[in-house]
């Protein structure tokens, strides 16, 4: 099954799922409906709402509530997407220019808390104490994981168990929200529903592993980032940790260097050390570990043509070009 198959089984519920997008980023306050509308907008995979379109599907449940919790989802992610600009002070994202380069670090912060809110008001409405939870919990992790990467930022002694705890608070958190939600609406078992939030969280894991690794091999017509972003920003990724671990004496004192400084000025020799490390196979190798781990918890749910998109979307998050 394609990535187009997939696309095409839950057009119609993307189709819903976009439409209370549009009618829950209103706002009296002109500038939040700007920079809203410019983010939402902006080309994402909205991978997270058909995720939660995805597992309510495997459980057969056909309830208007998911499209609600599918864009609470993207609101909670969009609001990560403006601060994470911010705090990085990045100037562009796929492709295009980010929210703060174009409306100011003061809009994209408050309009982030505004999405935020609205996601918050969203969920009220499903009415359900058990979601809330979830949803209020999933925030609170991510926002930890927000801290825990700053924290590690410029720091080359941030070893692989570390960078990985980021990973599942920063990303993978939201992902296993996504796919427990789905569950939660189709009245899974507790089995079904602990086997679809670990799916979430190994696949958000591998989706952000391969992103480390496209940080440092992708094409920026296909990433919509330029090589080595992560490098200029001094984050310590996975590459970068393996081959610090198995590099010469010289070859690890240059990528500390890198990370320590940030910029791009020290690019070049950094990667060509990434290249001969084998650090980019030994990244693509984890993240390949986690799209397995991702599959197999699935062994408990019944067959069908949503567990089969999930599948696809395991081996896609490995495969990938952007």
């Amino acid at each position: 099954m394609s990535i187009e198959r997939i696309r095409a089984l839950i057009s119609r519920d993307m189709d819903a799922v976009d439409a209370v997008i549009r009618d829950k980023l209103y706002s009296d306050v002109a500038l939040i409906r700007q920079v809203s509308e410019y983010i939402i907008h902006s080309g994402g995979k909205r991978l997270r709402p058909a995720l939660l379109i995805l597992a309510a599907g495997v459980f057969g449940y056909s309830g208007r509530d998911r499209f609600n919790l599918a864009a609470v989802v993207e609101f909670i992610h969009t609001a990560t997407l403006l601060h994470d600009d911010v705090v990085d002070a990045s100037e562009l994202r796929r492709s295009k220019a980010t929210a703060n380069a174009l409306f100011g670090n003061a809009a994209s912060v408050l309009v982030g808390d505004f999405l935020y809110s609205r996601a918050f008001q969203m969920m009220v409405e499903v009415d359900s104490m058990r979601v809330m939870r979830v949803l209020a919990d999933a925030t609170n992790t991510i926002a930890e994981g927000e801290v825990l990467q700053l924290l590690n930022c410029r720091d080359p002694d941030v070893d692989e168990d570390n960078y990985l705890r980021v990973i599942r608070y920063k990303t993978a958190k939201l992902f296993e929200a996504a796919t427990r939600l789905g569950a939660i609406l189709g009245h899974a078992t507790p089995q079904e529903e602990e086997a679809m939030a670990a799916y979430g969280m190994h696949l958000g894991t591998a989706f952000q592993l391969t992103d480390d690794m496209l940080d440092y091999s992708g094409d920026y017509h296909e990433t919509g980032k330029n090589l080595g972003d992560d490098l200029a920003e001094g984050k310590p990724t996975l590459p970068l940790i393996h081959a610090m671990r198995t590099g010469s004496d010289a070859q690890s004192a240059i990528i500390r260097n890198a990370i320590e400084k940030g910029g791009e000025d020290g690019f070049a020799p950094v990667l060509e050390i990434i290249q001969q490390s084998g650090a980019l196979a030994y990244t693509r190798q984890r993240a390949q570990a986690e799209s397995d781990l991702a599959s197999a918890t699935l062994a408990v749910i019944r067959d069908s043509e949503y567990k089969e998109c999930l599948l696809q979307l395991a081996a896609f998050a490995v495969a990938r070009n952007h």
